[in-house]
């Protein structure tokens, strides 16, 4: 992770994130921003590889900046850094795109653990919002029955589970990333779902592995 947006308008939170960030991924440059306007400026036409996004600004929500950055560079890892630990936010960031969710009461050597195990493909997710997604999960449970997908959906959804991007995937799976895309598309259907971070959820309900060797 070079490049990292950090999205959050209380100046001292925001050194405080600088720092998770720098800790987490040494070397990495952060670009911060106070404002929703200035997080969607800074989004538009930049490939940043990890934003960290508050939700409550004082000039709107973050999701709108988190939709703009997925619009623009749609590989950005994108981890949510809020207090707000409600189902409708929750639910609402990862239909957006969000890959994680943080709550920013944790002590930063947490956060720091939490975010660097986004390179092992695993979501940025405090305990508590893991424990409301699989509460959530379980109540509702996906729009189709899991044998709905077919075989390839399956090493699809396990793949992309663990974090790995359509090229990836593709070379993998010796696949062109459009066959995967479409797969992917089809996938996210018959589940109900709209984001990787949902996607990595059922990829675990349903114990998916694949031999990567």
């Amino acid at each position: 992770m070079k490049s990292v947006l950090i999205l959050e308008d209380v100046a001292e939170t925001r050194d405080w994130l600088c720092e998770i960030a720098r800790e987490a991924f040494p070397g990495c440059a952060p670009h911060e921003e106070g404002s929703v306007r200035g997080g969607l400026t800074a989004a538009t036409g930049a490939r940043f590889d990890l934003a960290m996004l508050d939700l409550g600004l004082p000039d709107g929500s973050g999701l709108d900046v988190l939709r703009k950055v997925k619009q623009e560079s749609p590989e950005t890892i994108c981890v949510i850094t809020t207090v707000m630990g409600d189902d409708a936010w929750i639910v609402g960031a990862l239909s957006a795109g969000a890959n994680g969710y943080l709550l920013k009461d944790q002590p930063q050597d947490t956060l720091v653990r939490q975010l660097r195990q986004i390179a092992d493909g695993v979501p940025a997710l405090s305990p508590s919002i893991a424990r409301r997604i699989m509460d959530h999960f379980r109540l509702t449970g996906p729009a189709a029955p899991d044998d709905d997908l077919t075989a390839r959906e399956r090493d699809v959804l396990a793949l992309i589970g663990r974090g790995m991007r359509n090229g990836e995937v593709a070379r993998a799976l010796d696949l062109s990333e459009n066959t995967v895309a479409s797969y992917i598309k089809g996938i996210y259907r018959k589940l109900g779902i709209s984001s990787r971070a949902e996607a990595s959820w059922h990829a675990t309900r349903m114990g998916l592995t694949i031999d990567r060797t």
